[in-house]
């Protein structure tokens, strides 16, 4: 199944996405949700098939979503995997002296 998708990052929290079908766009994401999210802002529109592969999500889970309930919502990952990617030397200048 190929979807194309309009994918929104979230003023709010950095590196928050909402995954919508570009037709539908908004109207099938609940308002509660919306209102979390803030004013979502259009970063892409994106082709979506089952053999594409995302950095971060499972697309086979991310079209489900969107099939189901209009939208799949890609959180950010937890602050210890920031911390796993920075220069070790930005590690130790926090360290105690």
């Amino acid at each position: 199944m190929k979807r194309i998708c309009s994918i929104y990052k979230s003023p709010r929290k950095n590196e928050m996405y909402l995954y919508v079908d570009r037709k539908e766009a908004l109207s099938r994401v609940p308002e509660a949700l919306l209102v979390a999210f803030g004013t979502p802002q259009l970063a892409f529109d994106l082709v979506l098939t089952p053999e594409r592969k995302l950095a971060r999500e499972d697309i086979a889970v991310v079209l489900e979503n969107i099939q189901k309930q209009g939208f799949h919502l890609q959180m950010p990952p937890p602050e210890d995997e920031y911390i796993e990617h920075l220069p070790d030397e930005l590690l130790r200048r926090n360290d105690p002296v």
